[in-house]
């Protein structure tokens, strides 16, 4: 799963968002990943790391 996504690309996580969304979009990549929630618009920054853990498909790929 590592490495498959890449800016604007539409990932489902394995836990909602607080307002009930598990859609994002990868908005900034790097040491650091930069998620955007589909449902609400408030972005997260999570270490790669943390973001390769938590990631659970791609759902959409960068147009």
């Amino acid at each position: 799963m590592q490495n498959d996504y890449e800016l604007n690309t539409i990932v489902e996580m394995k836990k909602p968002h607080a307002c009930g969304e598990k859609l994002f979009k990868v908005i900034r990549l790097g040491a650091d990943i930069r998620i955007k929630c589909e449902g609400c618009g408030r972005s997260i920054m999570l270490p790669r790391q943390e973001f390769n853990k938590k990631i659970k498909k791609i759902t959409a790929h960068a147009e």
